[in-house]
């Protein structure tokens, strides 16, 4: 069974080439929370070679805490950094002659468009001013999944990986439990959300949710591990 299965990638873990040909889309970091014009050509390259649709990872430009802390700045500013982050993603990609599949903003600023209307409605801007008339991965029923569907096709996106909370958000990175390292729990995990429409909480809770792209992180240390396993269970599942 093809399955869209999503990772973070271009963000320096060193394993892209190992994730890449388990993978059906990947989401390319574009320099604002790791990244530059050469990482980004690597991953591109990599992509194309094993049939991989590609996507732009935009972030708050903040290199020294990875995106993954909301930075202080303007609008203005942050409208200027993702426009230069998709412009120069854009660029890379023509010139490989690979389309751009979709754009998957990244950390903070992902949290941020899912629960700040005006953070969506900046995000959203800035690609229409661009002319960027693409998919967008980004959690069911949030702003950006809302707003989004006027100019672009949406794709709700599940983590595989991860824990949630009982109002399907992602268990802070802070808790000990909110990274899913063990390759059976995941899948447990993909297969519930894919067949069941189904997840666990780790409040023990059994909640509804819908996706149709699932992201492992692409730092995650079992990462490869996780992806075999993966497709050895759905292999399994062949009639």
């Amino acid at each position: 069974m093809q399955i869209n299965i999503n990772a973070d990638l271009g963000e320096m873990a060193g394993q892209d080439e190992e994730i890449m040909p388990y993978l059906s889309s990947c989401n390319i970091a574009t320099g604002g929370h790791v990244g530059d014009i050469d990482s980004m050509q690597r991953a591109i390259s990599l992509a194309k070679k094993h049939n991989v649709k590609i996507g732009a990872h935009p972030s708050y430009p903040d290199l020294e805490n990875f995106g993954r802390i909301r930075p202080k700045i303007s609008d203005e500013d942050l409208k200027e950094s993702l426009t230069h982050q998709l412009s120069t993603f854009y660029e890379i990609a023509v010139k490989n002659n690979v389309d751009v599949h979709h754009i998957k903003p990244h950390g903070a600023l992902y949290h941020d468009v899912i629960n700040d209307r005006n953070k969506a409605e900046l995000f959203l801007n800035v690609l229409d001013d661009l002319g960027l008339k693409t998919s967008i991965y980004t959690m069911k029923n949030e702003f950006l999944d809302q707003l989004g569907k006027k100019n672009h096709i949406i794709h709700n996106e599940a983590f595989i990986d991860r824990r949630y909370t009982i109002d399907l958000r992602l268990v802070s990175r802070k808790h000990p439990n909110a990274l899913i390292e063990n390759p059976e729990e995941v899948w447990e995990q993909l297969y519930s959300i894919l067949y069941l429409n189904k997840i666990n909480v780790i409040s023990g809770e059994v909640m509804d949710i819908k996706a149709d792209t699932f992201c492992i992180h692409g730092d995650h240390p079992n990462a490869v591990k996780i992806l075999k396993y993966i497709k050895f269970k759905l292999e399994k599942l062949k009639p």
